[in-house]
């Protein structure tokens, strides 16, 4: 394992910490629909999410990111179990804001790589060179279900198709405004044709990676401008940040093309016992079986079947990926190398998520302490910025402009005003991704 959390802090590290905004339909708690500040149909108002967008840009964010899902979630651990398509909710949301990027998650599962390329390139034109694509690959049952299928198709077979199809979009992008042909034929996808569409603005759509696997992480390296990570601890998060840089490095690209930016859920107050009494309570009024119902899913054991007073297995905690397993790599990872860590009873590890997260790593404290976290990570050359999860994102994003924003300021870790109106400008990510042939040649 990399030891590059224990590098020296950088004092003088160059550039400014990207943040970006996760919108969890209302927040990342399940309870977050409660809140007295919400009506009972946001989620499906156009005004609901222009008001986010138009917080977000408030506090200059440079994305606002949004999760999809191909099938209902189960509420039994999905805060969120219900999304609109990505596409569309950003497209109202481009009309409201200026600078903020748009960053729509699709899967390569089952989508058509031809006509994804199409909806993002459109998305980019109509927001003026601001869309990005989360790339992702699809895992369970219920989302084949929904497509005539039995199941998904097997981890490296995703991830092989993922790959081609980030090939082909990227070739579709890079033809646009050209009147070049693209001429495509792999194990997947066959593709020639011409795209009858203006180039983009921002020379082509922003990549996103989201996924922690092995094969995630080498799509990442090869096409990806930025990775949304799930870390927990320095270890694994320097581990992260090392691989997906290097392994850019070997497909002919610069390291610092590709901006690795873990999630982080967050509770603020204006002291650490306010925000610890705001989370309890988000929590206590959250349903009972919520929190065991999640860690299952995530880890793939049955929590529920485990004794809360005791240690966690050791044969859990060393256990290889189940063939079955329908989680996220990159979750169950984060999750089973924070319980090795602190060595929790599986009672006091549910309590500890709300403190510090789970999966994604988890901040509950004042704006301060949050710089002081997000200078940290960002010095030590553990991330190059932060994905924002907000309990209830209608007044947490008060919180982040008037007080977190402008501490960082101040601390010369965030520029006073946007100065770019493309998202590529925002990150700071030249489009500098290699063709297909470049990158065999380089690995060769």
């Amino acid at each position: 394992m990399s030891t590059r959390s224990h590098a020296p802090v950088d004092p003088y590290r160059d550039g400014h910490v990207i943040l970006g905004l996760n919108a969890l339909v209302y927040g990342y708690v399940p309870s977050a629909w409660q809140s007295p500040l919400l009506g009972d149909n946001d989620f499906q108002s156009r005004s609901y999410w222009q008001k986010i967008g138009r917080l977000a840009e408030k506090a200059r964010l440079d994305a606002f990111f949004l999760a999809d899902a191909l099938a209902l979630g189960n509420p039994s651990y999905d805060a969120n179990p219900i999304r609109l398509d990505p596409t569309s909710i950003l497209a109202a949301v481009a009309v409201a804001t200026e600078h903020i990027g748009l960053v729509a998650t699709a899967s390569t599962t089952f989508n058509d790589p031809v006509d994804l390329a199409r909806r993002i390139l459109t998305l980019d034109h109509v927001s003026g060179g601001r869309a990005g694509w989360n790339l992702v690959t699809t895992r369970d049952s219920s989302s084949a279900a929904n497509f005539g299928l039995d199941d998904v198709t097997g981890r490296s077979d995703r991830y092989a198709r993922g790959a081609e199809f980030a090939e082909l979009v990227t070739a579709i992008w890079a033809s646009a405004g050209t009147g070049r042909q693209v001429d495509h034929d792999g194990d997947h996808f066959t593709f020639h044709g011409t795209v009858d569409a203006p180039a983009s603005a921002q020379t082509s759509p922003v990549i996103v990676q989201a996924g922690g696997s092995a094969a995630g992480r080498g799509i990442a390296s090869r096409f990806a401008d930025a990775v949304f990570s799930a870390e927990i601890t320095p270890d694994s998060a320097a581990e992260h940040y090392a691989t997906v840089k290097d392994g850019a490095q070997r497909v002919g690209r610069q390291s610092e093309d590709v901006k690795i930016l873990p999630g982080l859920l967050l509770t603020l107050g204006s002291t650490e016992e306010e925000a610890r009494r705001r989370i309890d309570y988000l929590y206590d009024t959250s349903p009972p079986a919520y929190a065991a119902g999640w860690l299952s899913h995530a880890i793939g054991v049955d929590v529920s079947a485990l004794d809360l007073d005791e240690h966690f297995p050791e044969d859990i905690l060393s256990s290889p990926v189940p063939d079955n397993f329908a989680g996220s790599i990159g979750f169950r990872q984060s999750i089973l190398a924070q319980i090795r860590r602190t060595r929790p009873t599986v009672r006091e590890y549910l309590r500890q998520t709300r403190y510090s997260g789970s999966g994604h790593g988890g901040f509950v404290g004042t704006p301060e302490q949050l710089v002081d976290r997000i200078e940290d990570w960002y010095r030590r050359g553990l991330a190059d910025g932060f994905n924002l999860q907000p309990d209830i994102m209608i007044d947490q994003l008060e919180i982040i402009a008037d007080e977190v924003v402008p501490l960082l300021t101040r601390r010369g870790l965030y520029r006073r005003e946007y100065e770019h109106t493309t998202l590529r400008g925002n990150l700071g990510t030249p489009r500098s991704v290699p063709t297909f042939a470049e990158q065999r040649r380089s690995l060769a």
